[in-house]
């Protein structure tokens, strides 16, 4: 059993009281930003409307990128939860976003009973305040797309495994193969390279081979096939081809290929080789700050045992497994991010005492920066929205249903997930130059959506029967004179 560790200054009721204001807070900005944010392109909305399309259809085992055209990029937990959200509470933010919140909910829940019951209750506080006030943890908690949803999975399976090897076997091992089906129907095989990845490295470099032994192989693994293979079959037969696509395209040639054209959905997201740690840095802002000191007394910082060990590991998977990769987002950091933040709290006791001013100053300023920025860009998504440069068109359809509810929408040089998400589907493509005499004889009005950019372009294609009604930081509105029949 782990020694447990308390924070002098945090132990006493004014300082747990701290901790608990400084999560309701973070709970708070969250939920007012899951609300109050529309949905943005691309791939928050490309996701919401994967989603959409499957309430809208009935189809739960294809995801449809296109009406008809099947989505093979990844599986379909995220857009299950979204599409169960918003048939729950109707098409929007709050139902697209809120099971994804509830996953990042689920995380820090692992986190938070896992700390508390090797470290006290004090530590797992600290522990979850820092994961869940990072950038990217709190930026993913609630946003439409695969990570957080495959993030609880591994987590599951992280802790699990843990627990495992420490003798605790009633159903962590179960837990184990749970979280690694969790993972596979979010996104695939990477869930279980980020899974095994980390454990390896930890049981090679500590010499604990037995604890593969813990596992329950056979019923686990007949487990995850039970939770999984119906899935990955069922959409083979109904799509043909999409385990080729899947597991070579998405999972080989997307990560070693520079500027994969294979992509069926978009462009690669090409990157310098390694730019996976820059990402990584920054995704713990601002607790990569405070974990500087730490890192240049790495004796000292590595020598608690094998949970730190085992942090370290879990931490570094992701960064290592994405270093050769030529196609990676700044989210696929997020696996590691709940190890990080329970390794600062016990390495920062371990290296420079929690029982001074200094660390309740230094962990007191983390919050509420953390806290400020968000508030700033929760006060900034209410009173002016355009600030933010939000990439999405849910104001101009709006603006545009405002006039006329039965207005047709078109888009001009672009194709815009979220014109279609806040369009329910409705929004087409114009060609270029349009078809000015289709667009006049619909007996409809007419909107048509393009970039701000290339407003002057639209509004010369589309002549003087439509008029600039808007443009935003991003987009621009034109709308039909309103002189039919």
């Amino acid at each position: 059993m782990i020694s447990h560790i308390t924070f002098p200054w945090a132990s006493k009721r004014p300082g747990r009281r701290a901790i608990l204001v400084a999560l309701a807070a973070l709970l708070l900005i969250r939920v007012i930003l899951m609300i109050w944010l529309p949905i943005t392109d691309s791939t928050e909305a490309r996701y919401a409307e994967i989603a959409r399309k499957m309430v809208e259809t009935g189809d739960w085992i294809t995801p449809q990128f296109d009406y008809g055209v099947p989505f093979w990029g990844k599986p379909p937990l995220h857009s299950w939860v979204a599409a169960l959200g918003m048939a729950l509470f109707g098409v929007g933010a709050f139902g697209a976003r809120l099971f994804i919140l509830a996953a990042a909910l689920g995380v820090l829940a692992l986190l938070f009973g896992w700390a508390k019951r090797d470290h006290g209750s004090t530590v797992a506080m600290a522990a979850t305040a820092i994961c869940g006030s990072g950038v990217m943890f709190f930026g993913a908690a609630a946003f439409v797309m695969t990570d957080m949803v495959m993030c609880a999975g591994t987590t599951l399976s992280m802790v699990a495994f843990y627990r495992c090897a420490q003798g605790d076997r009633s159903i962590w091992g179960y837990l184990f193969f749970i979280g690694l089906g969790i993972g596979l129907l979010a996104k695939g095989p990477t869930a279980a390279v980020l899974t095994a990845l980390p454990i390896l490295l930890w049981v090679a470099a500590t010499a604990r081979w037995r604890a593969l032994a813990a596992l329950p192989w056979a019923g686990g693994v007949l487990l995850t096939l039970l939770l999984t293979l119906p899935w990955y079959i069922s959409a083979e037969l109904k799509t043909p081809g999409f385990l080729r696509y899947f597991l070579i395209g998405e999972h080989i040639e997307r990560f070693l290929v520079p500027g994969w054209s294979g992509d069926l959905y978009g462009s690669g997201h090409f990157e310098p080789k390694g730019r996976i740690w820059v990402f990584g840095a920054a995704a713990f802002l601002p607790w990569s700050l405070a974990a500087l000191p730490l890192i240049a007394r790495p004796r000292r910082l590595l020598n608690g045992g094998g949970q730190d060990s085992y942090l370290v590991c879990w931490m570094l998977g992701p960064l290592i497994l994405f270093t050769p990769a030529a196609n990676i987002l700044p989210a696929y950091c997020l696996p590691g991010l709940p190890a990080a933040a329970l390794l600062l709290v016990i390495s920062w006791n371990r290296v420079f005492g929690l029982d001074n001013r200094v660390t309740a100053l230094a962990f007191g300023a983390g919050l509420v920066s953390a806290i400020g920025a968000f508030s700033l860009v929760t006060a900034l998504a209410v009173l002016t929205p355009d600030t933010l440069r939000l990439r999405s068109m849910k104001v101009l359809v709006d603006t545009a249903r405002h006039h006329d509810l039965q207005i047709t929408f078109h888009s001009f040089g672009l194709r815009s997930f979220s014109a279609e998400f806040y369009t329910a589907g409705a929004v087409r493509q114009l060609p270029n130059p349009p078809n000015l005499h289709e667009l006049s004889a619909n007996n409809r009005r007419d909107a048509v959506l393009s970039l701000a950019q290339n407003a002057p372009a639209a509004g010369a294609a589309l002549g003087p029967q439509f008029q600039l009604e808007m443009t935003t930081s991003r987009f621009a509105l034109f709308l039909e004179k309103d002189n039919k029949p």
